[in-house]
C-alpha cells in the first residue's frame, strides 16, 4: 500500500495504527491498533536471524530488506514505552540522474574529479542518500575505474557498467566504517563512497584517502556549508585542529547542503542546495580559521558553480513550487523572506 501511494516512510509502532508519510506530512491508515507482541511476531518474519539476537541484546538494529520486484527498503526497529516499533523507508528500484533530479549540472563536475573529498550534507530526511545515487550513476557511467562504497545499510543497489562498483555493507561485510576505509586502501579504488563519517577515525582516514589520490564521498548531518567544515574540525581534540584544518583545507571540493521541501502542487518533494566549491580562496578560510566567513564566498562565487541556499529557495518560492511559510522557516536570512509569509512570524518555532 505504501508503494502504490508513493509515501516515503511506514511507521509501525505498538499501541497505534500503522502510519505513514506522504509528502512529508504522516497520515494513519485504517487498520488495527497493533500490539507489542503481535507487531513483534510480524517484524522478525522478515529479520535476518544475526539482527534478532542484535535487537535482542541492544534493542536498537538496522539492515536492508528487499521485496522482489517491487522495492528495497531501509529498517530500523526500536524498542519504545509501548513495546517494538519499527520505520521502513522505501529505497526507490530506478536510480534517477542528475537531470531527473534537476539538480545542478555542476554536480556531475565534481564526479570528474581525479581526487578529492565531497561532502553531501543536510538534515535526516532531506535527499542525500538520492542525490548521491545520482552521482555514483554519473561516475559509474562515465568513468572506467573502481567505486567501492561502504553503507549502513546498502541502500540504492547499482550495476557495474562502465566502472566496476562493490558495495560493501557494515555488520555483513564488514565491521565499521573505519575498518573498512582502512581496507579500502589496499583494494585500489579509484572513487570511495563512505556511508556516514562518523568519528574521528572515520574523517581522518577519509581525508587521507582524499589527500593520497583517491576521490572521496560521504555525508553528515550538518544544515550548511560552513557549520559541515566547523562540525568535521570540532570532532577533534583541540591540539589537532589546525593540523586537520591543513587536511581538510587540501583535500576539500566542495560541500553539497541539502534541503528538502513540499510541493505546494503535492507531486512529492523539491531539493534546494547550498554549494560550496573548494577555490583557493575558501582553502585559506579553512586553514586560517575563519569559517563565518564562508558564506560571503558562497554568495560572490557564482562563476565558480557555487550557490546559497537562500538564493534557491528564493527561485523555488518565485516560481510558485514551494509554500512562502515553508521557506521562511527553512532560510538562513530569514529577513528576506519575511514579506512572502501568510502567518505570523511569531507562530515559527526558531530552528
Amino acid at each position: 500500500m505504501m508503494h502504490e501511494m508513493g509515501a516515503s516512510d511506514l511507521h509501525l509502532s505498538s499501541g497505534t495504527q500503522p502510519i505513514i508519510r506522504l509528502h512529508g506530512e504522516l497520515e494513519r491508515v485504517k487498520y488495527k491498533v497493533l500490539e507489542h507482541d503481535e507487531l513483534k511476531k510480524l517484524l522478525f518474519e522478515i529479520t535476518p536471524e544475526a539482527k534478532v539476537k542484535e535487537f535482542e541484546e541492544t534493542g536498537d538494529i538496522d539492515f536492508a530488506y528487499e521485496v522482489p520486484n517491487l522495492a528495497r527498503y531501509r529498517v530500523n526497529f526500536f524498542n519504545q514505552a509501548r513495546g517494538v516499533a519499527a520505520v521502513f523507508r522505501e529505497i526507490p528500484q530506478t536510480i534517477l540522474t542528475v537531470e531527473q533530479l534537476d539538480l545542478p549540472p555542476i554536480l556531475k563536475n565534481l564526479c570528474m574529479l581525479p581526487k578529492g573529498l565531497v561532502l553531501v550534507t543536510g538534515p535526516t530526511g532531506s535527499g542525500k542518500s538520492t542525490t548521491l545515487a545520482a552521482m555514483m550513476d554519473f561516475c559509474n557511467t562515465m568513468r572506467r575505474q573502481h567505486i567501492l562504497t561502504i553503507e549502513d545499510p546498502i541502500e540504492f543497489v547499482h550495476q557495474p557498467r562502465q566502472s566496476l562498483i562493490n558495495q560493501r555493507e557494515l555488520g555483513r561485510d564488514t565491521k565499521s566504517f573505519s575498518a573498512a576505509l582502512r581496507g579500502a586502501l589496499r583494494e585500489d579504488p579509484d572513487i570511495i563512497l563512505v556511508g556516514e563519517m562518523r568519528d574521528l577515525e572515520t574523517i581522518q582516514l577519509a581525508l587521507e584517502a582524499a589527500e593520497t589520490g583517491h576521490l572521496v564521498f560521504s555525508t553528515l548531518h550538518t544544515i550548511s556549508a560552513a557549520k559541515t567544515v566547523d562540525r568535521i574540525i570540532e570532532v577533534f581534540p583541540g591540539d589537532l585542529q589546525a593540523q586537520i584544518r591543513a587536511g581538510l583545507s587540501e583535500a576539500l571540493r566542495a560541500v553539497v547542503a541539502q534541503n528538502l521541501f513540499k510541493r505546494i502542487d503535492r507531486k512529492g518533494r523539491v531539493a534546494a542546495l547550498e554549494i560550496l566549491i573548494g577555490i583557493p580562496s575558501v582553502r585559506n578560510l579553512i586553514r586560517e580559521n575563519k569559517t563565518f566567513q564562508l558564506n560571503s564566498v558562497i554568495e560572490t562565487g557564482k562563476k565558480y558553480g557555487m550557490q546559497t541556499l537562500d538564493d534557491e529557495i528564493m527561485k523555488l518560492l518565485q516560481k510558485k513550487i514551494i509554500d512562502p511559510n515553508d521557506a521562511y522557516e527553512k532560510s538562513v536570512d530569514k529577513a528576506k523572506f519575511k514579506q512572502f509569509l501568510t502567518k505570523d512570524p511569531n507562530d515559527f518555532t526558531e530552528a
